[in-house]
């Protein structure tokens, strides 16, 4: 294709750059990320401190994906979610299944009363340790798997060269230390860097398009040059690459 034809693909790919729940299928052949093979399983992680008797929160749940698929009681379930398309989601389908939604755009002012869960579970939802620690009962279990800072980070700079970082300073240490500084043990922490290739622009458009807040301001007509020579790497080389950054804490409140 000429520059004339990619520009209109580019285009085509940032108007239809929408996402419900977190759905990647779009893409789905064009990228590959690594971030599935971790050396912890997330799930397992969960199921191992969740007891069927327990009460439990879900934050920032997208839509509700995986926390249906854990199949705990409805009665004893609850999530937030904070992005309009996704609360529209969870209000439709978990609303209807007796779980305990509510929307919850600010992580520092949760809208549930102190004590009232066994465990909260965030997979890469933001969150406030003080609020954590206020709604959890004693004795109760904080786990999450989290982005860091570092994340796609190559990619950033390939596009939008001199970004700053979206979340400076959310890595393992620094954010283990503020949950045992607020009161909480560490029983469980991991970090991980894992590979994330593109073999196609148009799909990184996409990408950056869906991930704004690691791509600020960014627009095919805005990083025009930048996509030209990812083109160009990705013709000659067959993909650009960069790395995921992860990491995984489980916390238990002091009592």
């Amino acid at each position: 294709m000429n520059a004339e034809q990619l520009k209109a693909a580019w285009l085509a790919e940032e108007s239809i750059a929408h996402i419900k729940g977190w759905d990647f299928s779009h893409i789905e052949g064009k990228f590959k990320s690594e971030e599935d093979d971790m050396p912890w399983d997330y799930r397992a992680v969960v199921q191992k401190y969740v007891k069927t008797t327990d009460k439990i929160l879900d934050m920032d749940t997208g839509g509700g994906e995986f926390l249906l698929s854990l199949n705990h009681p409805y009665e004893l379930t609850s999530a937030t979610e904070g992005y309009a398309p996704n609360v529209a989601l969870c209000r439709e389908t978990l609303g209807k299944l007796g779980i305990d939604f509510r929307e919850m755009s600010d992580c520092t002012h949760m809208p549930f009363e102190d004590n009232v869960f066994e465990v909260v579970i965030n997979r890469h939802g933001s969150y406030d340790p003080k609020e954590i620690y206020r709604v959890l009962k004693p004795g109760g279990i904080f786990i999450t798997q989290q982005v860091g800072e570092e994340n796609d980070r190559e990619l950033v700079e390939r596009l939008l060269p001199g970004q700053e970082k979206s979340f400076p300073g959310h890595h393992l240490k620094k954010q283990a230390a503020l949950f045992e500084a607020t009161g909480f043990t560490a029983l469980e922490q991991d970090e991980v860097y894992k590979p994330i290739y593109f073999y196609d622009t148009g799909a990184l458009v996409w990408f950056a398009r869906i991930i704004q807040w690691e791509f600020p301001g960014f627009s095919v007509e805005n990083c025009w040059e930048q996509l030209l020579e990812v083109e160009k790497e990705i013709r000659e080389r067959g993909y650009v690459d960069g790395l995921v950054h992860r990491f995984y804490m489980v916390m238990q409140k002091q009592c």
